[in-house]
């Protein structure tokens, strides 16, 4: 087991690939706390996890509010300690032109996608440096961090703010231990793809832009996520690791 007796949290842990990841630590041998604000879900999660032999713990906490992830990180050390390990998956992706773009909608995507994960990150990483430990944080990012689609002008500087933060904490904290990356999905089935996953006519015409010629699962991003928690990527840090099937040299 490549993160036996490591203490991991996962922001957005109770849907999609921020799941699919905790599971995936969890089988790994990891201690795994999952955070978001949907308690109900957070709760059915973490409970999937001990029935399958794990342990898990659900801390719910809105990620843009520092009251709340300062409240939810003392859970943690309460419960387990010092996390070895941060995800921050997180994240909210809505369609909207240009043009017509409302302030509203680019606050709450810098809130959540940007905001939140330097929120986490931060308090996380003064753990781990208290710690001496080290440790690895995971931003969940996205190919539009690296490359743009239309309509989601708000989303693809979102996720390339968080691109961009990765790499100056990675700067900052490599001399502590700490290794910072990003996990940079393609398209992936979950909740927030759904609509056009059920869209036959519309998914059809969007798998074209993915070479692979298919929509990509959570479970794929999980064991990218293992590999950049686990020591077998301990010579990384500030790295943006693309799982994509081939669709960032279409988007570039």
């Amino acid at each position: 087991m490549r993160l036996q007796n490591k203490t991991a949290l996962v922001t957005g842990g109770s849907h999609g690939i921020g799941q699919a990841i905790a599971f995936a630590f969890a089988r790994e041998g990891a201690r795994v706390a999952v955070c978001g604000n949907e308690p109900a879900a957070l709760e059915e999660t973490a409970a999937g996890i001990r029935a399958e032999g794990g342990e898990a713990a659900a801390l719910a906490a809105d990620v843009r509010d520092s009251s709340q992830v300062d409240a939810m990180m003392q859970r943690l050390v309460d419960e387990y300690g010092e996390p070895d390990i941060v995800v921050n998956s997180a994240g909210i992706c809505e369609v909207a032109p240009f043009l017509e773009l409302t302030e509203e909608q680019w606050d709450r995507h810098l809130a959540v996608n940007l905001k939140g994960a330097f929120l986490v990150s931060q308090r996380a990483a003064r753990l781990m440096a208290a710690a001496g430990k080290g440790g690895s944080i995971i931003q969940v990012s996205s190919v539009n961090g690296l490359a743009a689609e239309a309509r989601q002008a708000h989303y693809n500087t979102s996720k390339g703010g968080l691109n961009s933060l990765m790499m100056s904490m990675a700067l900052e904290l490599a001399p502590l231990g700490i290794r910072v990356n990003s996990l940079c999905p393609g398209f992936i089935e979950t909740r927030l793809t759904r609509p056009l996953i059920d869209n036959p006519a519309a998914i059809a015409d969007y798998l074209k832009t993915i070479p692979m010629g298919r929509v990509g699962r959570p479970d794929e991003m999980a064991d990218a996520a293992v590999f950049l928690a686990s020591a077998d990527s301990r010579y990384m840090t500030g790295h943006c690791l693309v799982v994509d099937g081939g669709q960032l040299i279409k988007l570039s």
